[in-house]
């Protein structure tokens, strides 16, 4: 649900739903709680609210602070891998110039159509949480069948051909890497901790009582307002190569790898 979302919805469409629609309940529902028991609005409760509040607040706002960093923690690790496969590959592309130009051509067009499959076949099942190791494996085999096939006869060449197969092993390395980062999520536990915390704050905002209505939905909405900004970032942050803001298949393109867009 969460990956649909991302994929079909803009920011701002997704900052309505999630943070407009959380918000919007919980003045719903704190009016219809003060409707059903008018003496919340005495503040009778207001110091036993405020300790539950705090309690509450503080530990949650641990664990999301928590689920946030590392969130954002894996979004760094995916670019970064995303963009060291890339660089493995215009390494390769650069090495391979030192070949006779007919393993050269073979090699490149074995990049080309491999970084193609990547952008053009690999990345959309990325973008649904599917990670799909048979979509680009015929490619990279043919990226190691070329080098197989070729000889070099001097001291250079073989200096080249020993580096493009190191970078080539660490181009799988990467992909494998990228791959399995393409369907991960936040733990099952974490996602009850995250939602159903919220689940527990904001009715506890309901009890808050205040003789001024304006002032009350003020305060019930501030704090929906904050942990409704909270989620949706979590959400966004959950899968590094959905929505907006994620990882862009952009290096494939760029460097040595232009030539062959």
């Amino acid at each position: 649900m969460g990956v649909w979302l991302l994929n079909n919805f803009s920011m701002l469409s997704l900052v309505a739903m999630v943070v407009g629609g959380i918000l919007a309940l919980s003045l719903v529902g704190s009016e219809l709680a003060h409707r059903r028991w008018p003496s919340l609005a005495e503040g009778a409760h207001n110091d036993m609210v405020g300790v539950v509040l705090s309690v509450f607040g503080a530990i949650y706002g641990i664990i999301l602070a928590f689920v946030v960093v590392t969130l954002w923690t894996q979004l760094e690790e995916a670019e970064a891998v995303v963009s060291t496969e890339a660089s493995d590959l215009e390494q390769v592309v650069r090495n391979v110039r030192a070949f006779p130009p007919a393993e050269r051509s073979q090699m490149e067009a074995a990049v080309s159509v491999y970084v193609h499959a990547v952008v053009e076949r690999q990345w959309p099942l990325m973008r649904a949480g599917k990670a799909e190791h048979s979509v680009t494996q015929r490619q990279i085999d043919g990226i190691y069948a070329v080098l197989q096939a070729y000889e070099p006869d001097d001291g250079p060449r073989r200096a080249f051909y020993r580096e493009s197969i190191t970078h080539l092993n660490d181009v799988v390395a990467q992909r494998r890497a990228r791959l399995t980062q393409s369907h991960q999520e936040l733990p099952l536990l974490l996602q009850v901790l995250v939602y159903g915390g919220a689940l527990v704050i904001i009715p506890l905002t309901f009890l808050y009582g205040n003789r001024s209505r304006k002032v009350r939905l003020l305060f019930v909405g501030a704090i929906t307002a904050l942990i409704g900004f909270s989620l949706l970032l979590v959400l966004v942050l959950d899968r590094p190569f959905a929505g907006g803001i994620s990882v862009s298949p952009e290096p494939y393109a760029e460097g040595a790898l232009a030539r062959f867009w």
